[in-house]
C-alpha cells in the first residue's frame, strides 16, 4: 500500500514545478553516476583480463621454488607424487641463468631458461612465435635459442640467418677474471624464432634446452631453479596448491600465477576500488538533490499525511511512504544508468568503438569485460545511498505533526 501512495507522488503533477526539476535531476545524477561505475569497473575488468591473459602465456599455474637460495633438490619420489595428483595436467623442470648473448658487436644480457621437453604443454610460449620463426631449443650438443622480441632487436638477430650467435656463462671456478677467456664459457647457438608476449619479458628473457644451460652453468644434474606445473582447470588450482605443497613440505613454496606476480594484481585491484570510491561520490551528490526533492515533496503533500494520520496510519506508514519514493528515484536513474552502461558495453565488445591511441598496445581498443559482480555491487551501492537519502526526510514526514486546521 504504502508504495501505491509512493508511485502516484511520483507520477503526480506537483503543484510546484521545481520539485520536478529536482526530481528528474536527482535521476539523472544517479543514471549518469551508476553508468560511470559499470563502464569504469568493465573497462578495468576488460584491462585486468588482457594483463592476465598476457601473464597467463608466460608464467604457469603453480610454480614450486626453494623459500632459501637459489635451487631445488626434488627427489623422484617427490616427482612421482606430483605426477599423480588428478588435477595436475603436467609438469616441467627449469633451469635459469645470466648469460651474455653476442651478435657480432652486438651485445645484451639475458635470463636464459633451460626447460625440458613437457614446457610448452605447460606455458604458451610457442603460440607466441611471431614471424618465421619456430619453437625449436635443440639438444645439449646442438642448442637453439628463442629469444625475446627485444633482445632480438637489441642484439639484430634473424631465425633466417645462419650465422649463429655465442652465449656467454661465468666460470664459477675462475680465479682470474681478468682474463676474459678464463673467466667465461661460450658456445654457438642457433636462433631458432622469436616470441613477444609483454615488454618484461620479451626484453628479459631467452629459452633453450635445459641440457645445454645445465652443462654450460656448471648446475648439477638433481638442481634445478623452479617446477612449473599445468592444471586442469582454473578452479582447481587451490586445491592443487595444497597438495603440492604438502608433498614438497616447508623448504619449498608453492605459487600460484597471481602469487608470483602479486605486486602487479593487487595494485591493478586496489586502482579500481580506488575508482570506484572517486565515482560513487557522484552518487552521493545525487542523494543531496533526493533530500531537497523528498523534503519539498513532504512540504506539499502535509495535508495528505494529516488525513492519513487521521485515519489511523501510523509513523511507520507515512515514513515507510517517502522511503519508497526515494527508492523510486534511485531505482529509476539506477536502472537506466546500468542499461546505458551495458548497451555502451556491448557496442564496444562487439564493434570496438573506442580506440586506443598509439600502435603499440596489444589490443587497439579499449577492452571492456562486464561482471554480474559489478552490477550487484552498483545495485547495493544505489539502495544504500537511496536509504541515507531518504531516511531524514522520511522520519521527519512521521514525526512531525501536520494538522489538518493548520493546513487549511
Amino acid at each position: 500500500m504504502n508504495f501505491l501512495f509512493a508511485w502516484r507522488y511520483f507520477k503526480a503533477k506537483k503543484s510546484t514545478n521545481v520539485i520536478n526539476i529536482i526530481s528528474w535531476i536527482s535521476i539523472v545524477a544517479i543514471a549518469v553516476g551508476s553508468a560511470a561505475l559499470i563502464l569504469v569497473l568493465s573497462v578495468f575488468n576488460g584491462f585486468e583480463g588482457l594483463v592476465k591473459s598476457m601473464y597467463g602465456d608466460f608464467y604457469s599455474d603453480l610454480r614450486v621454488s626453494a623459500t632459501q637460495g637459489k635451487y631445488i633438490q626434488p627427489t623422484a619420489s617427490q616427482l612421482k607424487q606430483l605426477h599423480q595428483i588428478k588435477s595436475v595436467k603436467n609438469f616441467s623442470l627449469t633451469v635459469e641463468e645470466k648469460a651474455l648473448v653476442v651478435n657480432g658487436d652486438y651485445q645484451s644480457i639475458v635470463y636464459l631458461k633451460g626447460v625440458d621437453s613437457n614446457y610448452y604443454e605447460v606455458v604458451s610460449i610457442k603460440k607466441n612465435i611471431i614471424d618465421n620463426g619456430e619453437y625449436s631449443l635443440g639438444t645439449k650438443d646442438s642448442p637453439s635459442v628463442v629469444l625475446g622480441g627485444g633482445i632480438a632487436n637489441a642484439i639484430g638477430a634473424d631465425p633466417l640467418s645462419t650465422d649463429p650467435l655465442t652465449v656467454f656463462f661465468p666460470n664459477r671456478n675462475a680465479n682470474d677474471f681478468s682474463n676474459l677467456q678464463n673467466a667465461t664459457y661460450s658456445f654457438d647457438i642457433h636462433e631458432a624464432g622469436i616470441f613477444r608476449i609483454q615488454e618484461d619479458f620479451d626484453n628479459k628473457y631467452a629459452f633453450t634446452n635445459i641440457g645445454f644451460v645445465r652443462y654450460m652453468a656448471d648446475i648439477p644434474e638433481n638442481s634445478y631453479t623452479a617446477i612449473d606445473i599445468k592444471i586442469n582447470s582454473e578452479e582447481n588450482v587451490s586445491g592443487a596448491q595444497k597438495q603440492v605443497a604438502s608433498i614438497f613440505g616447508q623448504h619449498y613454496k608453492v605459487q600460484t600465477r597471481f602469487q608470483q606476480n602479486q605486486s602487479l594484481f593487487s595494485v591493478m585491484q586496489m586502482e579500481k576500488w580506488i575508482i570506484y570510491i572517486i565515482l560513487s561520490i557522484i552518487l552521493v551528490i545525487a542523494a543531496f538533490n533526493m533530500v531537497g526533492a523528498l523534503t519539498m515533496l513532504i512540504l506539499e503533500k502535509r495535508k495528505d499525511i494529516a488525513v492519513l494520520k487521521a485515519l489511523g496510519a501510523h509513523n511507520g506508514f507515512i515514513q515507510k511512504i517517502f522511503l519508497n519514493e526515494g527508492f523510486l528515484l534511485a531505482g529509476i536513474g539506477g536502472i537506466a544508468g546500468m542499461l546505458i552502461a551495458f548497451l555502451i558495453c556491448y557496442a564496444q565488445q562487439k564493434y570496438h568503438l573506442i580506440k586506443l591511441e598509439g600502435g603499440s598496445f596489444v589490443v587497439d581498443y579499449y577492452p571492456v569485460t562486464m561482471r554480474i559482480a559489478d552490477f550487484l555491487m552498483v545495485t547495493a551501492t544505489i539502495f544504500i545511498v537511496a536509504v541515507l537519502a531518504s531516511w531524514i526526510p522520511a522520519r521527519k514526514a512521521a514525526v512531525k505533526d501536520f494538522s489538518l486546521k493548520g493546513n487549511e
